[in-house]
């Protein structure tokens, strides 16, 4: 029998066989669905919270406010440098056509601040709104929960197109939200037990430093673990428009 004679009957007429085995560069079955859901879950998180320009935006004007504080010991100057910076930020968004959102948030809460904080004289006093800020949500979060209207899901319904589904078709979902809600209570709730001590015995320099510290960090955290239970969570059911909403039938 020849060479060729050999390789046909080991391999067929039609060339080497697929063994069924997925190849190197093939996904292995169920991890596509799973990469999915991760990245959607990820995706609506960061849009949620406005992306890492929200936490910017929402971070530096502090930072701005306790060096400027340092540099010159004059609290209207450190107030109107943080005011400054906030306004920055909402022209730049403008100019590029991006939502103000966040900029704007940030601009109202540094505007109450650095009112606070002249009117009484006290520096420290530019942090006190926000710290209050902190506790009002916290609690906010933990009654929403309790009220089986879980602020997460609230907050997250709508970006992913479920808006408020989850709370009587998919109790898996509502589970969920609840237990994310929970979560951000528990961590964010750690600022003002840390940042409160500091306010009151006027240590404005290590509370505006573990302020600016305490920025960016617990809400990562908090938005990783919304992530990691959104990923196990059973996948949002779409709402559907009324027929009013559609428009008139045709």
């Amino acid at each position: 029998m020849s060479n060729e004679a050999i390789r046909v009957s080991a391999h067929g007429p039609q060339g080497p066989q697929d063994d069924g085995r997925p190849g190197v560069d093939e996904p292995q079955p169920g991890q596509q669905p799973e990469r999915d859901a991760s990245k959607e879950a990820a995706e609506t998180v960061l849009k949620a919270f406005g992306g890492v320009r929200g936490m910017v935006d929402m971070t530096l004007p502090g930072l701005v406010y306790i060096v400027a504080f340092n540099i010159t010991h004059e609290v209207p100057a450190a107030a109107w440098s943080a005011l400054a910076l906030c306004a920055v930020f909402v022209v730049v968004r403008l100019a590029r056509r991006e939502t103000i959102q966040h900029a704007f948030s940030g601009v109202f809460g540094v505007a109450i601040g650095a009112w606070v904080s002249m009117k009484t004289g006290k520096a420290e006093d530019f942090y006190l709104p926000g710290l209050l800020w902190n506790v009002g949500y916290c609690l906010a979060l933990a009654v929403s929960a309790l009220a089986r209207w879980p602020m997460i899901g609230v907050m997250l319904g709508p970006i992913t197109g479920e808006m408020f589904t989850w709370r009587k078709q998919n109790p898996g979902r509502l589970a969920a939200y609840t237990k994310a809600t929970w979560a951000w209570v528990l961590i964010m709730g750690l600022k003002p037990l840390i940042l409160f001590p500091l306010w009151a015995a006027g240590q404005i320099n290590l509370l505006g430093w573990l302020k600016v510290a305490l920025g960016i960090p617990p809400l990562l955290l908090a938005m990783y673990v919304t992530w990691r239970i959104l990923l196990t969570a059973p996948p949002p059911i779409k709402a559907e428009l009324d027929e009013a909403e559609e428009g008139p039938e045709k």
